[in-house]
C-alpha cells in the first residue's frame, strides 16, 4: 500500500487525509502544533485509522521510509525545508486544492483569487448559480474544504455542474494543474509579503491562475489591475472581460463583453440584469463584488431573471461586515474577515461614525498609514440653514480603538506616532467586547466594529473561530 504524508492538521488536511484514505492510501498526518482540540482530533481520527503525529515535522533523510506522496494544507509554506527536500527527491507534493482538482476537474470551475472581496464574490457567484437550479457549491476558503466536497462526490448521486472556488495565494502556489473555466481576479494590494517575499512574487502567483483560465473577469476599478489591463496591451483580448462600477464609459475593453453599473442598474454584456439596491450589502467594493459575480453567471448563460433573485435573496457572508446584535441602540458589527490593512479600510470605511474598534491579533507585513488615517480622520456634520451649508461639528471616525492579541503593543505604538492616544490595551476578545458595552453608550458610539488588520493565529485557529467568539459574546448581553 502506497503511504502518503499530509502536512498539516486542520479542516483541508483532515479533509484531504479522508479522501486519500478512501483511494486506499496509507495516510499520515504530520503538525508542528499541539493543543486540545488538536488532541481531541487525534483520538477522532485513530477510530478512522488514520494516523496523526502532533508536535512533529517528517523526516525525509532514511530512504527505507519515504512517502509516495506529499499533501500540503494551504497554511504551510511551500517553500519550508521539508517541501524543498522532498521535490529534490522526487516525492509528488501537492497542495490540497490541486488533489481535489484531480477529481473533480471533469466539472467546469470558477476559481476566484483576489487580495480582497474574494470571499463575497465566491459566495454570491455560488448562490447566483444555485438560484439558476445548478448544483454549485463553494469551495475552498469558504464552505467545504476542496478535498471535502471531492470527498462527498464519491458518494453522492447528484453530479455537479459548477465548482465555485476561492482560491489563497497559498493554495494557486501549490497547485500547478488547476484550468478554471472561469477565473476571477478582484483586487490586487500587498499581502502575505511575509510569506511570498515581494509584490512582484505574490502578483505573478495571482496571474498564474487566471493565465490557466479559458474565460478570465477583472476588476477594473481596482488600480493595480486596471494598470494592468492599460500598460499590458490585453484590455481587448477576447477572453479577457472587465468590470467596473463607475459606468459604460470607464470600462475597460468591449462594453459589450464587460459588466458596468449606470444609473443603479447592473449591466452585463449590455443587458440590463438587477438594481444594485438589491444587494443588502453596503460599500462600493461590494459594489464591485456583485459586477463580477453578475458577469461569470451571464457568461455561462444563467437567466437575467434568475440571477437577479440569486442577488436578491443573497444574506451575506459571516465574518465581513456581519451585523450581529443591536444592543442599547449600537450595532455590534463582525468583520473578522479583514485580516490585513486594506480590508480593515474598507470594513472601516462602510460603518458610521463615531466607531469603537476592535484591533489586533498577529500583524502581517505592510503599510498602515491608511489605515491609521483613517481612523484618525474626522467626520463632518453637515446641517443646512436656509440657502446656506454649515458644518456644525466633527465627528472623529473612531472614538476609542480596543487592542487585542500579539500585535497590540506593536499597534499601540503606530497610534502614538500618529498622536492618537484613544486606545486601550484589551488584550483578549472577551474584555474586548465587555469594554466597548461600557464605553460606547459614554462614547455615543453607533458602532461596535471588529475588523482586525490581522491574522487570527496568535489566539484563534482561524478568522472564523475569532468571528464566533466575538459573535457569542455579542449576543449574550442580551441574555
Amino acid at each position: 500500500m502506497s503511504q502518503a504524508f499530509v502536512i498539516g492538521l486542520g479542516k483541508s488536511g483532515i479533509a484531504a487525509a479522508k479522501l486519500l484514505q478512501q483511494q486506499g492510501w496509507r495516510v499520515q498526518i504530520c503538525d508542528r502544533n499541539t493543543s486540545p482540540s488538536l488532541q481531541q482530533q487525534l483520538q477522532e481520527l485513530a477510530t478512522e485509522n488514520i494516523s496523526v503525529l502532533l508536535n512533529h515535522t517528517p523526516n525525509l533523510d532514511n530512504p527505507a521510509n519515504l512517502p509516495d506522496l506529499i499533501v500540503v494544507s494551504p497554511g504551510v509554506p511551500w517553500d519550508i525545508p521539508l517541501l524543498t527536500q522532498a521535490r529534490n527527491l522526487g516525492i509528488k507534493t501537492l497542495g490540497e486544492m490541486e488533489l481535489a482538482w484531480q477529481q473533480l476537474q471533469s466539472t467546469p470551475w470558477v476559481g476566484i483569487t483576489g487580495t480582497n472581496g474574494k470571499t463575497t464574490t465566491t459566495a454570491l457567484t455560488a448562490a447566483i448559480f444555485q438560484s439558476a437550479g445548478l448544483q454549485a457549491p463553494a469551495c475552498g476558503n469558504i464552505g467545504y474544504a476542496a478535498c471535502e466536497l471531492a470527498l462527498e462526490q464519491q458518494t453522492s448521486s447528484k453530479s455537479l455542474n459548477w465548482v465555485i472556488a476561492e482560491l489563497s495565494s497559498y493554495q494557486i502556489e501549490s497547485s500547478q494543474t488547476i484550468t478554471p473555466k472561469i477565473g476571477i481576479w478582484t483586487t490586487f494590494t500587498p499581502d502575505h509579503l511575509e510569506r511570498h517575499k515581494t509584490l512582484e512574487n505574490y502578483a505573478q502567483i495571482k496571474s498564474k491562475l487566471l493565465q490557466a483560465s479559458q474565460l478570465q473577469i477583472l476588476n477594473g476599478d481596482d488600480p493595480y489591475l486596471h494598470n494592468l489591463g492599460v500598460t499590458s496591451g490585453v484590455a481587448r483580448e477576447k477572453n479577457i472581460y472587465w468590470t467596473s462600477i463607475k459606468g459604460k464609459h470607464n470600462l475597460l475593453g468591449d462594453p459589450d463583453q464587460g459588466c458596468y453599473l449606470e444609473n443603479g442598474w447592473v449591466y452585463a454584456q449590455n443587458t440590463r440584469i438587477v438594481q444594485a439596491k438589491a444587494l443588502r450589502m453596503s460599500g462600493e467594493h461590494n459594489q464591485q463584488n456583485l459586477l463580477m459575480a453578475v458577469l461569470a453567471a451571464k457568461l455561462v448563460g444563467i437567466d437575467p431573471e434568475a440571477i437577479a433573485q440569486g442577488v436578491a435573496n443573497f444574506p451575506g457572508v459571516p465574518h465581513r461586515l456581519e451585523h450581529i446584535t443591536t444592543w442599547q441602540g449600537i450595532d455590534f458589527v463582525n468583520d473578522s474577515k479583514a485580516t490585513n490593512y486594506d480590508a480593515a479600510i474598507v470594513g472601516l470605511a462602510s460603518v458610521a461614525a463615531p466607531a469603537i474598534l476592535i484591533a489586533g491579533g498577529e500583524a502581517k507585513q505592510g503599510d498602515a498609514s491608511a489605515w491609521l488615517q483613517l481612523i484618525t480622520s474626522k467626520i463632518g456634520n453637515v446641517l443646512a440653514f436656509g440657502e446656506y451649508l454649515e458644518v456644525k461639528e466633527t465627528t472623529s471616525k473612531v472614538a476609542t480603538v480596543l487592542l487585542i492579541g500579539k500585535a497590540a503593543p506593536e499597534f499601540a505604538q503606530k497610534l502614538e506616532q500618529v498622536n492618537y492616544t484613544s486606545y486601550e490595551i484589551v488584550e483578549t476578545m472577551e474584555q474586548a467586547v465587555h469594554r466597548a458595552a461600557i464605553i460606547a453608550p459614554q462614547q455615543q458610539a453607533k458602532v461596535v466594529l471588529l475588523s482586525p488588520a490581522c491574522a487570527s493565529f496568535d489566539q484563534y485557529p482561524n478568522f472564523e473561530a475569532r468571528g464566533d467568539d466575538f459573535r457569542q459574546l455579542c449576543l449574550a448581553m442580551n441574555n
